[in-house]
């Protein structure tokens, strides 16, 4: 990655020819954050590497060049695992609402869900939620360290997450190195060519994998338990699905798309996921196997219905 952002002011210091080759850097920048997004996600799962150290240490570099803070990260996606497939504990990074709740909403409200939920929402999304969330997150860490500092008793507990002293630790120190490496590629590139370049390569990027974790929960026939009855083992295998991918965004997303097998084992690393998976192919009969045309598709599935235990479109909600 350091070499194509090398390439940036090369290229754009040439003729108009020469300037055309900035679009295909810009593509691999957007591949290689996603690889090094994947990467980061093996080492909040202590599986990239046998050493919980060198876990820790390349899963904050990783933080770092992906914007995000990575063991705050990697503790609310453990929660997704411990409750995958459990639609009453975790409904998604969309955060979709029940039939019940759903319908509930003003007309307009029920409009604005549906466009808020909308496939081109990933791009604006996926801004926000590498260069923009984990700076509010230490702004919001920040007022509430001060205003603890002023009470005068004990305040009542909080509904709102609170993180662990190392959590904020993490929080602080990637959002220092982030915000000194924007300021001095800034310096560099200067600001506008910077700040051009950057907010594509971080949009994209967290668009592709936010797409790719969507879809590999929510397509037609996943298992939408509640609380009662709730299954880990159906949660992984009934509840996430594989993509069929070319082999070159199989590497690009280290082999992310063998997910059932993920589930099953978060410890498996990623160069060996797509080995366990067909080793134990006979086992995931049930699960769901999805190609890229179906992709388009999944993101019709943005409600729970909580009475049948299924994800449904807002057309089923309306019939």
């Amino acid at each position: 990655m350091a070499l194509l952002w090398w390439l940036v002011p090369q290229v754009m210091a040439g003729p108009p020819a020469l300037r055309l080759l900035l679009l295909p850097i810009l593509v691999l920048l957007v591949l290689f954050s996603s690889r090094s997004f994947s990467l980061m996600h093996d080492c909040g799962h202590r599986s990239l590497f046998a050493s919980r150290w060198l876990n820790q240490g390349f899963g904050f570099v990783f933080g770092v060049v992906n914007g995000i803070p990575e063991h705050p990260w990697s503790r609310g996606h453990a929660y997704h695992h411990k409750h995958n497939g459990n639609w009453d504990r975790y409904r998604g990074p969309s955060a979709l609402l029940s039939l019940e709740q759903y319908r509930s909403l003003s007309p307009t409200n029920q409009r604005l869900y549906g466009l808020s939920r909308h496939p081109l929402m990933l791009l604006p999304g996926g801004f926000f939620y590498l260069v923009i969330k984990p700076r509010l997150a230490l702004l919001q860490a920040l007022v509430d360290h001060v205003g603890s500092m002023f009470k005068s008793r004990p305040a009542t507990p909080s509904k709102r997450y609170q993180p662990t002293k190392a959590e904020l630790a993490d929080l602080f120190a990637n959002n220092v190195l982030v915000i000194a490496s924007w300021y001095a590629m800034g310096q560099w590139l200067g600001f506008g060519l910077f700040w051009s370049c950057y907010a594509v390569v971080m949009t994209f990027s967290a668009a592709i994998f936010i797409c790719i974790f969507f879809v590999q929960h929510n397509y037609p026939g996943s298992y939408a338990s509640g609380d009662e009855g709730w299954s880990y083992l159906q949660g992984a295998v009934a509840g996430s699905s594989n993509l069929e991918l070319p082999w070159i965004l199989n590497w690009f997303s280290a082999d992310i798309a063998f997910h059932s097998i993920h589930h099953l084992c978060e410890r498996i690393p990623n160069y060996r996921l797509r080995q366990c998976h067909e080793r134990n192919a006979h086992l995931l009969t049930a699960a769901k196997r999805l190609s890229l045309v179906d992709i388009p598709s999944c993101f019709r599935y943005i409600l729970w219905d909580s009475k049948d235990l299924r994800l449904i479109s807002l057309e089923e909600a309306a019939g």
